[in-house]
């Protein structure tokens, strides 16, 4: 089902408003990204919020930092109840490895599901994808779930592992403004390209009907 494999980044800084675009595209979409900027506005009351409205939530935060800090953290956003948690991929191994555990010890200490631990690779903003295989291989490591990664890296990650859960960021209409991002396509390729998550930004957030584009795409989607 097209649904499962879509996103919607709420990113902005305020609850009632990310509300608001969740309800207009949830017909379409499954998934709820929590990214660093909402997190900070509302904390775990916006994934309390969205679990509220029927979605399950990818907590994108991008983790950074020494091993025991984000290990600690990570035990912490383990108990939300969150499917998906990401952290960057940049921070080695040992830390991946921290976060990893992290997750499972939060999940465990309320007797929930651990998030999939998903390692970020290259941000899809960097034209830059030198270090991709170098990131893949600390995920896979450091046993990760899956990977953040770009459209144009899937086949590369699903080579290495066929069910490394892949989420790809920065998708765009072919009639969209790339805006910030560098390594992009349409959610139709990545669809094609074999991503299991595809999330859908100002694509999607910045139309003037949300719920029409969102449909749009799942209809799409589901075709491939």
């Amino acid at each position: 089902m097209a649904r499962s494999r879509l996103a919607v980044a709420l990113d902005v800084p305020d609850l009632d408003e990310a509300s608001l675009m969740a309800k207009r595209v949830r017909d379409s979409v499954e998934i709820a990204k929590i990214g660093l900027e909402l997190y900070s506005a509302a904390g775990p009351a916006a994934v309390e919020r969205m679990h509220d409205l029927g979605f399950d939530v990818f907590l994108d935060l991008k983790l950074h930092d020494i091993p025991t800090t984000v290990g600690r953290a990570a035990r912490v956003l383990g108990r939300l109840g969150v499917r998906y948690c990401n952290f960057h991929a940049a921070g080695g191994e040992a830390m991946v490895r921290a976060a990893v555990e992290g997750l499972a010890n939060g999940a465990r200490d309320v007797s929930t599901t651990p998030p999939v631990a998903l390692a970020v690779t290259v941000l899809t903003s960097d034209p830059d994808a030198s270090a991709f295989d170098a990131r893949l291989a600390t995920a896979l490591a450091g046993g990760c779930g899956g990977v953040v990664c770009s459209l144009l890296e899937i086949e590369r990650v699903k080579h290495a592992r066929a069910d490394f859960v892949t989420v790809v960021p920065g998708t765009r209409l072919p009639t969209d403004d790339t805006n910030d991002q560098a390594r992009t396509g349409t959610p139709f390729e990545a669809a094609r390209r074999g991503a299991d998550v595809i999330v859908l930004g100002r694509t999607v957030t910045a139309a003037a009907q949300p719920e029409e584009v969102a449909a749009y795409i799942a209809r799409e989607v589901a075709k491939l």
